[in-house]
């Protein structure tokens, strides 16, 4: 087709995939812990709690007490290049670029801090991406964690003239590619660990427990997925929950609750692996590595390792590559 000379430039049609993982603050420090804990925290996905109640409790006391304690802990886990969990997924998204075939272009995002999602759908809407997979890296489905990132997508889609076409990933909790990975993964670090566990918790991050009187699935993927797993791994696991925040009454047996009580219980080799993050973070760095280690010895533990997310490693980005592929089909001639 031949353009009139003032026609704007028109770049060649492509396909995006854009991975979206939760967020983090941009350095740790107290006042960068405070913007993202402010942003993250208004999110009425993540705190069902009426604003007029909420918003004096969190500006007034939370953003005021919690940022520091919360400096400290990302202090202990920040890498050379920043938040653990956003260098991992930055990671996932190089290593996935290219393979889909040319016309793919693979980006990230996180649902809170950078780089946005409205930063990213522009820039791939720039590039030439008329179709785009939003791609929110929870196995399990949750509305204050799938459900938000698509939100945000939705939003940001709502402000545009021209949108692309969108698919979304569904959740991949009983996926036989994720709980493949994860039995490989496990597996891998178990044999090489110095001691034999008596014990395997999966810890996955807590939720309010009236999330499920509402209809969420989060807990029943949770628990499915550790099922799954526990019987590709030929043994049986302990659920249990982590991160509770607040007064209210959130999911249980609570992880730490757990840890503190096996040595009483007579287990006192336990591995952790946290199959509800795609990549290590935070809470499973500081809160399960650091923290759960600290309470499972002082409560009489003698042997405790903490098992990696799949991260960027390759059995992990295998299983995202199988993933995204079966959703891309039809849009891709390589699908």
């Amino acid at each position: 087709m031949i353009f009139p000379p003032d026609h704007p430039s028109v770049p060649a049609p492509r396909i995006g995939v854009l991975l979206i993982n939760l967020g983090t603050p941009d350095a740790p420090d107290v006042p960068s812990v405070r913007r993202y804990l402010a942003e993250f925290l208004s999110d009425r996905r993540v705190v069902e709690i009426p604003p007029l109640i909420w918003q004096p409790l969190l500006r007034g006391i939370i953003l005021n007490t919690r940022p520091k304690r919360s400096a400290h802990a990302y202090s202990q886990v920040w890498r050379d290049d920043g938040s653990p969990l956003a260098a991992f997924t930055r990671l996932q998204a190089i290593a996935l670029d290219g393979a889909f075939g040319d016309d793919v272009v693979v980006d990230w995002a996180m649902r809170y801090g950078r780089p946005g999602i409205g930063e990213r759908l522009a820039a791939m809407k720039a590039a030439g991406c008329e179709r785009i997979l939003l791609a929110p890296l929870y196995p399990q489905y949750c509305a204050a964690t799938t459900a938000t990132a698509n939100d945000k997508a939705f939003a940001e889609l709502a402000r545009m003239r021209w949108q692309p076409a969108i698919r979304t990933l569904p959740p991949y909790f009983d996926d036989p590619a994720y709980i493949d990975a994860l039995k490989q993964s496990v597996e891998a670090r178990l044999a090489a660990l110095d001691f034999v566990p008596e014990a395997i918790l999966t810890s996955f991050h807590g939720m309010p427990q009236r999330t499920l009187a509402l209809g969420d699935p989060y807990h029943c993927h949770c628990q499915k997925t550790a099922r799954l797993l526990g019987d590709a791994l030929g043994r049986e696991v302990i659920v249990t929950f982590q991160s509770r925040f607040g007064r209210a009454r959130w999911l249980e047996p609570a992880t730490d609750a757990v840890l503190t009580a096996l040595p009483g219980m007579g287990i006192k080799r336990v591995a952790v692996v946290a199959p509800g993050f795609s990549v290590d973070c935070l809470e499973t760095l500081e809160e399960l590595a650091i923290r759960g280690r600290e309470q499972f010895s002082a409560a009489g533990g003698a042997h405790f390792a903490y098992l990696p997310c799949l991260n960027d490693g390759a059995i992990g980005i295998d299983m995202l590559g199988k993933l995204i592929r079966r959703e891309l089909e039809g849009w891709t001639r390589t699908a």
